[in-house]
């Protein structure tokens, strides 16, 4: 069975979020609503959220809609018709008997419900309809969250829980989670119940919102939005719609633990519900962030959380050692996770049984779906719980192993070949070599430096191929800036100008190996991470790849052999006698207003990627695909680039017509002198440096030029206010 083309039935939120993602995978999505206006609207509303649904602007082509009463007939077509339509059980059965009528008859059909029992919505229909009929729980951005809960029900065919399993998992690059037909499934019905004990916590008065925002965010291994915020954020009201649904499901022994608080029914009642209304627990005022008084219900200043624990736990890196440290404590941090934490651990194992097939699949729900660092189990064989033990009975009535859809990596127990402080040479298997870095965000230094180089020679002496990545959720934020600004500042230029040639050096190493290097960024690529990618034989990106040259921001310019690269690109294929100013104009621009793709297929639309790169949407099969990427150049019998010796270049009258651009932005006051400078800088390069005429250089004189800008920036003081100031802040400085 394939998926060649979908329909979702439901326009709202998350269907047209769903079909939005669809089409990032390059799947013809129908998408339906109750009219056709209400349909195109709610594509109109999808193409305007942040974070973007779309990976590019032109994926929305992809999607057609209609209304169910003009063009459901039109669901014939496609191989998965996907219901998201409102969340009442009788709504969706009289849709799903009108879906009966017109599907062909292997189309698989689904539910996006996040808790009305699956099997239910199908009742009455055929046997058939039943036998393609599963639900399928995307969690919500469903670009951006990797978890998807499938709910096969006691007729589900296995074949079918199995192509969309495999298609969520490589097309749309899911983490597949099975869940058993139970309320709200896993990650909602463990999610939700954690809430509740905050929301027990905060009754008490012992801690305000901030303060307990302040314990459950990255100090316990969660996202920095923690608890409030991130309620904020998916809607107080849905919060509660949620809880209502679930408390009226489950057993009536546990409906205690799923009822709102009156504060809660009282904040949505006043439509206080989050972000999308402007207040919730937390309230936008001016450049002010309030913070809700849960009693008055009224918004007061933020105050400071301030507990000496959390800020010793910051010092201990294993997130299992810091929860067991926290949890351990004697201060009101320890009293409220042993209160709110370690009884939603304790809920998770109990029901497990119930609600899953597997432990881990309850770890991965938790950690896919709610940026959990670690799992509930993984957390309790932290904590050093026996309860972490709990098994779950195989499955009698379902098939719930679906191949290949478990965690790919190739760099577990592999060989490692050598290893430093910043990298590893590490054997991938069947002739492929990895570089894999493992400095603090990847960034780049000498050790790393000094492992590419010993990565090339090592491929190029004993091994088919090289692959350039790592299981990070960063592959490298650039250079290691900090060592760049201490030699500066000491005026060591010398040391500074051998800083550079090296990272030349390996990045033209890259280029050049006798056997094929494939670089596989993910997360952010930036600054150097985009130099090392840009001269790779090819390029195997994440889909979520965030690449770009951003040195601009620390006031410098690119200068591995980024900027001499993108100019490469721009004019290599243009015929003789073209213009060469709108191309080098676009380099200039890209690089000049430090633009980051915010995917990979913007990377190729922004010319960071090429034509001959590719791209994986499973984040964990990335590592694969990359050396079977390499391993097919090397099968193919790879012959390496030579080096560019005539690279188009336009000289003075490129070089003026940049200048003029520069000074114009900085007489209307959209750029700072030192952006200026910079600017002119860049110019320089891009335009040949002091040729006077059109012409070509050499790849080594565009080197060349690269590390002069960038030697001269390093010395003016603006530059190294902005670099300590990203130092300090993580965030640029325009002065």
């Amino acid at each position: 069975m394939k998926i060649r083309s979908a329909a979702v039935l439901g326009a709202g939120v998350m269907g047209a979020q769903i079909a939005a993602h669809l089409a990032n995978a390059g799947v013809p999505v129908l998408l339906l609503d109750v009219t056709r206006d209400a349909a195109a609207d709610g594509l109109k509303r999808a193409r305007t959220l942040k974070p973007d649904p779309f990976f590019t602007p032109d994926a929305a082509t992809l999607i057609r809609t209609g209304s169910f009463d003009e063009d459901l007939a039109a669901i014939r077509d496609a191989d998965w018709i996907l219901e998201a339509v409102i969340e009442r059980l009788d709504v969706k059965q009289a849709l799903l008997a009108r879906v009966d009528q017109h599907r062909g008859a292997d189309a698989i059909v689904s539910s996006n419900t996040s808790g009305i029992p699956i099997a239910s919505i199908a009742a009455g229909r055929s046997d058939a309809f039943r036998r393609h009929w599963l639900g399928t729980h995307f969690f919500n951005p469903p670009r951006y969250l990797r978890l998807l809960e499938l709910i096969p029900t006691a007729d589900t065919a296995p074949a079918v829980l199995e192509t969309i399993a495999r298609f969520a998992d490589v097309r749309l690059g899911k983490g597949i989670v099975i869940a058993k037909d139970t309320p709200n499934f896993i990650g909602n019905r463990i999610g939700l119940f954690g809430v509740m004990q905050v929301f027990r916590a905060l009754e008490s008065g012992e801690l305000t919102i901030e303060e307990i925002d302040a314990i459950t965010g990255p100090a316990i291994g969660r996202p920095k939005s923690a608890t409030f915020r991130t309620m904020d954020i998916a809607g107080v009201d849905v919060l509660a719609h949620v809880a209502r649904n679930l408390a009226e499901q489950v057993d009536p022994a546990e409906r205690a633990a799923f009822r709102l608080p009156a504060f809660v029914e009282q904040m949505v009642a006043r439509g206080m519900t989050g972000a999308k209304a402007g207040r919730g627990f937390y309230k936008k005022e001016g450049d002010q962030i309030l913070t809700l008084d849960p009693v008055t219900l009224e918004y007061r200043e933020r105050r400071p959380a301030k507990f000496p624990s959390l800020d010793a736990a910051r010092s201990i890196e294993s997130t299992g050692e810091r929860i067991a440290a926290l949890v351990k404590g004697k201060d009101k941090v320890g009293a409220f996770l042993r209160e709110t934490l370690v009884p939603t651990l304790e809920y998770a194992a109990r029901i497990a049984p119930e609600i899953a097939y597997s432990t881990d699949d309850i770890d991965h729900a938790m950690r896919w779906g709610f940026g959990w660092e670690l799992g509930p189990f993984e957390t309790l064989r932290a904590l050093g719980s026996e309860t972490a033990t709990v098994t779950v009975p195989p499955s009698e009535t379902v098939a719930v192993t679906v191949p290949e859809t478990a965690t790919v990596t190739v760099l577990k127990g592999a060989r490692v070949v050598k290893k430093n402080a910043g990298a590893s040479l590490v054997d991938l298997g069947d002739g492929v070599l990895g570089v894999e870095f493992h400095s603090k965000m990847n960034a780049i230094g000498g050790d790393t430096i000094q492992m590419l180089l010993a990565g090339v020679k090592e491929a190029s002496a004993n091994f088919a191929a090289l692959v350039v990545g790592n299981d990070a959720t960063n592959f490298s934020v650039g250079a290691n800036v900090m060592l760049l600004l201490l030699e500066a500042q000491e005026g060591n230029w010398d040391e500074v100008d051998l800083m550079v040639r090296a990272f030349q050096s390996a990045t033209m190493a890259l280029k050049y190996a006798d056997v094929p290097v494939v670089v596989a960024p993910a997360g952010l690529t930036l600054g150097g991470g985009c130099e090392i990618a840009l001269q790779g034989a090819r390029v195997q990106a994440a889909a979520e790849t965030y690449m770009g040259l951003v040195e601009v921001g620390v006031g410098l310019i690119p200068a591995g052999g980024g900027t001499k690269e993108m100019l490469a690109r721009a004019v290599e294929h243009l015929p003789p006698g073209a213009d060469l100013l709108p191309h080098v104009q676009r380099v200039f621009e890209t690089i000049g207003f430090a633009k980051v793709s915010t995917s990979g297929p913007d990377a190729l639309r922004i010319g960071y990627l090429r034509d001959g790169d590719q791209l994986t949407m499973n984040r964990d099969r990335l590592l694969a695909d990359a050396k079977a990427h390499a391993l097919g150049l090397s099968r193919g019998g790879y012959k390496p680039d030579q080096p560019r010796h005539a690279i188009r270049v336009g000289g003075e009258g490129v070089y003026a017509a940049l200048k003029l651009g520069v000074h114009l932005a900085s007489r209307a006051g959209r750029i700072s002198d030192h952006d200026a400078l910079i600017g002119r800088k860049l110019a320089w390069i891009l335009s040949g440096g002091n040729i006077k005429a059109a012409g070509t250089l050499t790849e080594q004189q565009l080197l060349d030029l690269e590390r002069e800008a960038f030697l001269s920036l390093c010395g003016e003081r603006k530059t190294l206010e902005r670099i300590a100031h990203t130092l300090k802040t993580g965030k640029p400085l325009r002065n």
